[in-house]
């Protein structure tokens, strides 16, 4: 290749950089998750699907593909930090045994598909898948949203979860011993535990998640083991326990985050403010309690609960990241229409539409340790940009008039053309 070729070429590629189009978006009220407030008149301009430039007077060019969401109200992506993409059980009549003996690994990930589909066009950019997905299904729909062949959300994923004998199952007989195989990993010691970490890495997780007080509890040294094993991968562990020595546990062994904690009590929840352990408390409404089968006045005991252990928590200043744990949908609604019922919850409780917010943006980037990627639009960080109908901060619920949505610099959703 001659010299003038070369030149020739390096003034093709800075020029074809200089003429770069970018996308610009006039946004008319921006959400900044960082100080939990709403902006007013913001242009954000975006190239290679990042934040280039973000204030009130960047520049752009004539050139430039504009975005005009002036009326609307712009937020970063959303999270949600507990999902189970691939299971959809029956309304009032849970059967999870019958769904491990009707729907193959393929099945369950088409039907992830689907609601991961669901989840991006609803304005989740993000999400934790968190087990119970076959044998790894949510590791192939991640292969194939990143080869583009459907698209979906940024997926943080558990793999199998990580148990003591039984995984999560009851009453399974002698015969059958091991049905739980399709979902959990036995591990009963500390090595164990290590080597069900080592095979989930393998293969794609990204988070680990452990249950404990369900059939056995984990004692301090079997957490320790499994957040050592995954430190060394860069690699964060939750788990699920709703309260008790098995919370207690969990949160000194060094869990980042507790799913669940439906029981834990004051001196638990200024453990974990202390420890910054996060709260990913799925906090079921009515609506969805009653949807996974209990009578009326169980539901409402069961959501009177939530509504005090959120005002505890967030009184004392545990952090907590937003999630659902929405498996049953209700009738005529979608799983992220069913999910977002656990928002009714929230407002019992009386938590400020901003914090909630950040909960879903901010905060679940830090408990999913994406902070300095995703989670406010900033420069530099990726554009994962959705808009809303009206002001969330009046009312939360206002994240349901969702009508556009940008992952990744990509637009997923415009209904205003």
């Amino acid at each position: 290749m001659t010299n003038k070729t070369i030149s020739l070429i390096a003034f093709l590629i800075i020029s074809l950089t200089i003429n770069a189009q970018n996308t610009v978006i006039k946004a008319g009220h921006f959400f900044d998750a960082r100080n939990g407030e709403m902006l007013e008149s913001q242009i954000i301009v975006i190239q290679d699907g990042k934040i280039k430039e973000i204030g009130t007077v960047p520049k752009f060019s004539d050139t430039d593909s504009i975005i005009d969401l002036s009326n609307s109200w712009v937020l970063p992506g959303l999270m949600d930090c507990h999902v189970h993409i691939t299971i959809n059980l029956p309304y009032r009549n849970l059967n999870v045994e019958q769904m491990y003996s009707n729907e193959s690994t393929a099945l369950r990930a088409i039907r992830g598909t689907v609601v991961a589909k669901q989840f991006l066009d609803n304005g989740f950019t993000t999400i934790k898948e968190i087990g119970n997905d076959a044998n790894y299904a949510t590791s192939a729909i991640i292969k194939a949203i990143k080869k583009g062949w459907i698209q979906g959300p940024n997926i943080i994923y558990a793999g199998k979860i990580i148990a003591p004998y039984g995984g999560q199952s009851e009453g399974v007989n002698p015969e059958h011993e091991h049905f739980w195989d399709f979902e959990y990993i036995d591990a009963d010691t500390p090595n164990e535990v290590k080597k069900a970490v080592r095979k989930n890495i393998y293969n794609g997780a990204s988070v680990i998640k452990l249950v404990t007080g369900d059939n056995g509890i984990y004692n301090i040294e079997d957490i320790r083991a499994a957040v050592d094993e995954a430190k060394k991968y860069a690699i964060k562990v939750t788990v699920h326990t709703v309260g008790g020595l098995a919370a207690t546990n969990a949160i000194s062994g060094g869990a980042a985050g507790i799913e669940h904690g439906f029981e834990l009590n004051n001196e638990q929840l200024q453990s974990m403010k202390d420890k910054g352990t996060f709260l990913v408390g799925t906090d079921f409404s009515f609506d969805n309690w009653y949807a996974y089968g209990m009578d009326s006045t169980t539901a409402t005991v069961l959501n009177n609960n939530l509504v005090d252990r959120l005002e505890r928590a967030y009184k004392i200043g545990t952090p907590m990241a937003f999630g659902t744990d929405i498996v049953v949908d209700i009738p005529e609604l979608n799983r992220v229409e069913s999910s977002l019922k656990v928002l009714e919850t929230w407002k019992a409780a009386e938590i400020p539409a901003s914090y909630i917010l950040q909960t879903m943006t901010i905060k679940a980037a830090e408990l999913l340790g994406i902070d300095k990627e995703r989670g406010v639009l900033e420069s530099n960080y990726y554009a994962d940009i959705i808009a809303v109908q009206n002001n969330p901060l009046n009312d939360i619920e206002s994240i349901k008039t969702v009508h556009f949505v940008m992952k990744e610099g990509e637009i997923i959703r415009n209904d205003k053309k």
